[in-house]
């Protein structure tokens, strides 16, 4: 079963960031017990495992990375914690989730508001395409815009890149802000032989909040309100003013 939003396209993803001033403690202790206190919590997360940069990561059990089954993952990075929900069933399946683990984390891997830089939440609306992103997102996005006549002129045989890329405050004090972008995989090689593998276009809509102040929220309530910020940017001007016209134009493609 697909969140509503998931429904608008062929997977959705929805992550969160926490960035740090200082590196994260990753002795083993601190991160055993950590790893364990959210096996202990989501069952279905017992895979765990070093990438070779020292990333440590902890995910659902062993899965097929092209199905399309939810599955959630943990990252500790040295200065950030990263975790994720891939195809989650519901909003309140990824907003709990995101909650619990902000919960207790402060407590095991000893953050502190004065160290923490930024709090952000991704969506990603993936959409598969075997033809020209570019093209495609032009056609679809700038048909009626005043760019039009250079991406699309007498001039241009093709369009290469056209990957907008979109920011705006969602606060006076700009600390809570908002980004907009579509992410075309479409190389030079694929257009210029019009040969064309199956990729996948992602319009990404992410939320961050930046902390500073003398009152600051907790962890978890910035989270939500972050989750709900997002929830409702995707609802209302996401899905139906990119991602659907996108999804549409793909499906009116041979």
């Amino acid at each position: 079963m697909k969140s509503h939003l998931g429904a608008h396209c062929d997977d959705l993803s929805a992550s969160c960031r926490l960035s740090m001033k200082l590196d994260l403690s990753l002795d083993r202790e601190t991160v055993l017990h950590f790893f364990d206190r959210v096996r202990r919590e989501h069952a279905g997360m017992s895979r765990f495992r070093r990438r070779h940069d020292g990333t440590l990561v902890l995910e659902e059990g062993e899965t097929d990375p092209q199905d399309s089954i939810a599955r959630r993952w943990l990252r500790l990075e040295v200065g950030a914690l990263r975790f994720g929900y891939f195809a989650p069933p519901s909003n309140e399946a990824w907003r709990s989730f995101g909650q619990s683990l902000l919960e207790y984390a402060p407590y095991f891997l000893s953050l502190n508001d004065l160290d923490t830089d930024h709090l952000e939440v991704v969506y990603a609306f993936d959409m598969e395409y075997s033809g020209n992103h570019d093209q495609l997102v032009a056609e679809t996005l700038f048909h009626d815009h005043p760019l039009v006549g250079f991406m699309m002129g007498e001039e241009a045989t093709h369009v290469l890149d056209c990957q907008p890329y979109l920011g705006v405050s969602l606060s006076a004090a700009c600390d809570v802000q908002a980004y907009l972008e579509v992410k075309s995989r479409t190389s030079t090689f694929e257009v210029r032989t019009g040969e064309y593998e199956p990729q996948i276009l992602t319009v990404y809509l992410t939320v961050r909040r930046y902390w500073g102040g003398d009152r600051q929220l907790s962890l978890t309530d910035a989270f939500t309100r972050l989750t709900v910020a997002a929830d409702n940017l995707a609802t209302r001007r996401v899905v139906p003013l990119v991602v659907n016209p996108l999804a549409l134009a793909i499906a009116s493609r041979p």
